[in-house]
């Protein structure tokens, strides 16, 4: 048998993980089985497998590729750019839905819980490094604050779809500027 690349086996790894969020997004995880993961992605059982061993693994991994790109500065109009980017990826791919079903999931599930504790802190150790140094005294609470409103952004655009962002740029303005 001729050996796959682990560029293949990557890219098939994405193909099945792309399948899964589409799936989740749209049907959630309960209503998402191993069979519509399988139909979506386009492969066979046997290759799902080969990478996965259950719908819980294709969840973590779903998860672990969905960080968001944070704004490069804490400045009105980079924020205002960052929350049109959150709210234009909830329009197109769902993201939003998704992220709502990840959260009920981590609260189930500890092993999901563990990944999106660990992107939460990642997002708040980035956001304080971004605190202007006038207020980095206050940096921490500052990153907990932007975290809290932005995923409140998110879920919101879960549950009452689009919505205008500029209330919560100037939400966030606020906590950044005190």
């Amino acid at each position: 048998m001729p050996k796959v690349s682990q560029e293949h086996m990557d890219a098939r790894r994405r193909q099945i993980v792309d399948a899964a969020r589409d799936r989740f997004a749209s049907h959630g995880f309960a209503r998402t089985s191993m069979a519509d993961i399988v139909a979506g992605s386009g492969l066979s059982n046997g290759a799902i497998y080969r990478y996965f061993t259950s719908k819980d693994e294709i969840v973590v991994a779903v998860c672990e590729q969905g960080a968001e790109a944070l704004p490069k500065a804490l400045t009105e109009e980079a924020v205002a750019g960052f929350l049109e980017h959150v709210r234009v990826r909830a329009r197109e791919t769902g993201h939003a839905r998704l992220v709502a079903q990840i959260y009920a999931e981590a609260a189930v599930s500890p092993q999901l819980a563990a990944v999106v504790r660990q992107q939460l802190a990642a997002m708040r150790e980035a956001v304080a490094e971004l605190v202007p140094d006038r207020r980095k005294q206050h940096a921490e609470r500052i990153a907990e604050g932007f975290a809290a409103v932005c995923l409140s952004y998110s879920q919101q655009l879960a549950i009452r779809g689009d919505l205008d962002p500029a209330p919560f740029t100037a939400a966030l303005m606020a906590i950044v500027d005190g």
